[in-house]
């Protein structure tokens, strides 16, 4: 899954995905209803490789927080981001339970729990392909080892 072509534009709904790269900007395309337009490059514009959660010992990848829901979740979508705040809180504690509750706010639950459930009802979220690049790095270390003791 490849989480550096999907964004989060400040002071726009929702998330969006880059189509191309111009002068000024990023051509991007809603992922609730498909639009295109200019992102230009004054506006702040965050990958969602970039985002971390923080928490009680270092950050967390967003990707990682991601993964933990969906596990949690078995791939369904989760509880909507209009819940209350006690429900959310509970939700992400369960989830993230090393989660810094000083540092992340219920605004910021509200938007991770948001970003999900749009990646899981579009499809986006794929962990499938992360298990099996691991497992095909770990076999070209073995095949690089084994050739290595042979010289």
């Amino acid at each position: 899954m490849d989480l550096s072509k999907i964004l989060s534009i400040s002071g726009k709904p929702g998330l969006y995905e880059t189509l191309a790269q111009t002068k000024n900007g990023l051509v991007v395309a809603s992922l609730t209803d498909g639009k295109k337009f200019t992102a230009f490059s004054h506006e702040k514009i965050s990958s969602m490789e970039e985002i971390s959660i923080y928490t009680t010992d270092e950050d967390r990848p967003l990707k990682e927080v991601l993964k933990a829901i969906f596990e949690k979740q078995n791939g369904e979508k989760a509880l909507s981001h209009k819940s209350s705040a006690a429900e959310l809180k509970a939700f992400f504690k369960e989830t993230v339970p090393d989660y810094d509750e000083d540092n992340v706010y219920v605004s910021d639950i509200k938007k991770v729990v948001n970003w999900y459930n749009t990646l899981v009802e579009h499809e986006v979220l794929n962990f499938d392909e992360d298990e099996n690049a691991k497992e095909d790095s770990v076999e070209e270390d073995n095949v690089d080892s084994t050739e290595e003791s042979k010289e």
